[in-house]
């Protein structure tokens, strides 16, 4: 992989900015923490270099100055919103992400439950903080919102919500995702603070897009390709080039809420300090690429793998046709074709030769290799141990696991487990491969290639299953399938 990406330089101009930031101020600064703090592997895709942990190693360094507030939506603890990736709910998230800041040494200051009406759910979670030492503090519904200014700037608006206490001058305000009332938050502790005379200011920090590259580089249509579903769509600033003459890149949703937000710390603060919601964020992403051509051409490569995503959620009823239409611009806006990853031809070249599911991955080494669905392993299974016999060397006809390995496994699924499909998943094989690793140094030694496939490329002839899906991520493989089921039928198991 050709990095480029600065990561130890962006994790020294982002400390610094957001230190700077905060003097500007006077000293105390609101921070609303977008996108995904600990495992941000968009980035690390699409900025080779970029260490997913990036965010958090960052804060790391100003620890002493930093306090959590965890903001989460009454509404959404109400209806049991699930974190699709984690699958568990909003409110479970919040205490999980308060155990992983204070393992990291963070100060977690208080969880905020906005819009909260009197749900008898906030109620129990409210309880439940209380429960467990953790403060918590209740935010209110205020009609009129975000456009009534006047209201919502006075006693009856902002002035009904409970005043966050805070400890340390930088306060990081997060939530389990978006829509839970961070940027709110945010607004209502600068109109108590006003109104305590203590200097205060906000700020906003987002990876992407990326302010100071063009308005169609791939990273940042990588972007629009990543939220598709949310239609986000990047734009050029305004307000930035109308204040400075210089052109900016921000995404709609800030551009359009700009005029009142602007409105609304002028009536808090009597004047606006950004001229732009480019001013507002403190984003220092784009002047850590050390090598733009790795990154258009890795963020290229993501938007297929978002392109094959999306087709796969149509496929399976989670996508609207209109999120498919999208990417598909996307894709012709980055210039972006299937042939572009050479793993997409190579599965379906050999899913046609063999008249079954098949796979392709391209290994570091630029080579790629194929899998193909045989009577005891799936394809996924087929092309993992393919991989690694590349990888160590060894000829990929040899056998490292003995079908008196695999049979018992086999007969134990659809004997016992009530399995209808006889042949081995992705994480079996490994664990048959561990058990011939006792009696066949090969084995072993293949064993040990797991790591060099981190951040290759796979795709599939068809929808490959959870379990195997599940696997291939936690390897580090990225993974693209054809938007189509092995099997005709009207119900697939998720």
């Amino acid at each position: 992989m050709k990095i480029g990406f600065d990561n130890d330089k962006y994790l020294q101009l982002q400390a610094e900015h957001i230190t700077a930031r905060r003097a500007q101020f006077g000293g105390k600064l609101y921070l609303e923490f977008g996108g995904k703090l600990f495992d941000d592997y968009h980035a690390s895709r699409v900025l080779p270099g970029f260490q997913p942990d990036s965010k958090i190693r960052m804060l790391r360094t100003l620890k002493d100055d930093v306090e959590i507030v965890m903001a989460i939506c009454a509404g959404d603890i109400e209806k049991n919103k699930m974190r699709g990736d984690l699958g568990i709910s909003y409110d479970a998230d919040v205490l999980r992400l308060i155990d992983v800041f204070r393992d990291l040494g963070f100060y977690v200051g208080s969880v905020v439950i906005t819009q909260y009406a009197g749900q008898p759910a906030a109620d129990a979670f409210i309880k439940r903080l209380s429960q467990l030492g953790v403060k918590s503090y209740k935010h209110y519904p205020i009609a009129g919102y975000p456009s009534d200014v006047a209201h919502i700037v006075s006693d009856e608006g902002l002035g009904r919500n409970d005043y966050i206490e805070t400890t340390r001058p930088l306060i990081v305000v997060t939530a389990p995702g978006p829509g839970s009332g961070k940027m709110a938050t945010c607004l209502s502790q600068l109109y108590h603070d006003n109104r305590r005379g203590i200097p205060a200011g906000y700020a906003k920090y987002e990876t992407f897009p990326i302010w100071n590259l063009p308005l169609k580089h791939p990273v940042n249509l990588a972007y629009e390709a990543a939220t598709a579903d949310l239609n986000d769509v990047n734009m050029i600033d305004p307000f930035h080039l109308d204040a400075y003459g210089i052109t900016t890149v921000n995404y709609n949703r800030d551009v359009e809420i700009f005029p009142v937000l602007a409105a609304m710390f002028k009536k808090i603060q009597g004047e606006c300090p950004y001229k732009s919601p480019t001013d507002m964020g403190v984003n220092m992403a784009g002047f850590a690429i050390v090598d733009d051509e790795a990154c258009q051409e890795a963020s290229r490569m993501e938007i297929l793998r978002r392109y094959y995503a999306g087709c796969v959620e149509r496929a399976k009823g989670q996508a609207d046709e209109c999120v498919v239409r999208k990417l598909e611009l996307v894709m012709q806006q980055a210039g972006v074709t299937p042939e572009l990853c050479p793993a997409v031809g190579a599965a379906l070249e050999k899913a046609a030769q063999t008249g079954k599911p098949a796979g392709a991955m391209v290994l570091p080494d630029g080579c790629v290799v194929t899998g193909k669905t045989s009577p005891l392993l799936g394809a996924s299974a087929a092309l993992l141990l393919n991989a690694l016999k590349h990888m160590a060397g060894i000829d990929h006809k040899l056998d490292l696991i003995p079908s008196s390995v695999i049979e018992p496994i086999s007969a134990m699924k659809t004997g016992y487990l009530g399995h209808h499909n006889p042949r081995l998943h992705s994480d079996e094989v490994l664990i048959a491969l561990a058990i011939s690793g006792l009696t066949n140094p090969l084995a072993a030694m293949v064993q040990e290639q797991l790591r060099t496939l981190r951040g290759c490329d796979a795709h599939f002839s068809v929808i490959i299953s959870e379990e195997d899906a599940k696997l291939y991520k936690r390897l580090g493989i990225n993974v693209s399938c054809q938007p189509k089921y092995e099997v005709k039928s009207l119900y697939h198991k998720k």
